[in-house]
């Protein structure tokens, strides 16, 4: 039997308005069961990485959510297909246009792994705490 701790989804999406899409991860792991990893590939082949909470991909879908550096925006895209996920840091901004069909796909997926409302079943806290004590 072939079982897996981990969701992936891999697409183009475009920058800030750009005609050149890039190429964009979603991740999904078991062991960290409230989180999602979103990830983009820069011209010089590295991977830029931004992890947030699962549930502001659930919000977003529908309605305009979160407050930090990581925000969704399904009102901000003029085809009701795509979503707006903005991202900022000391560094700059960027709002990428993603496929809600492959969020939602991707949602659902992590969904078979993790349902919504049960993250703590597979959430090890021992193992948290563990990790930052030994920093």
């Amino acid at each position: 039997m072939h079982t897996t701790d981990a969701v992936h989804q891999t697409q183009f999406v475009l920058l800030n308005e750009s005609t050149t899409p890039v190429l964009s991860r979603l991740s999904f792991h078991v062991a960290e069961p409230y989180a999602v990893t979103v990830a983009f590939r820069t011209e010089r082949g590295r991977w830029i990485e931004w992890t947030f909470a699962r549930d502001l991909l659930v919000t977003g879908l529908d309605e305009p959510t979160g407050i930090g550096d990581v925000r969704i925006r399904p009102d901000l895209s003029e085809d009701e297909a795509l979503l707006t996920l903005e991202i900022e840091s000391p560094d700059g901004y960027a709002s990428f246009e993603l496929e809600r069909a492959d969020l939602q796909a991707f949602l659902e997926s992590s969904y078979e792994l993790v349902p919504l409302g049960a993250e703590s079943e597979h959430f090890d806290i021992d193992g948290l705490i563990e990790e930052i004590s030994n920093v």
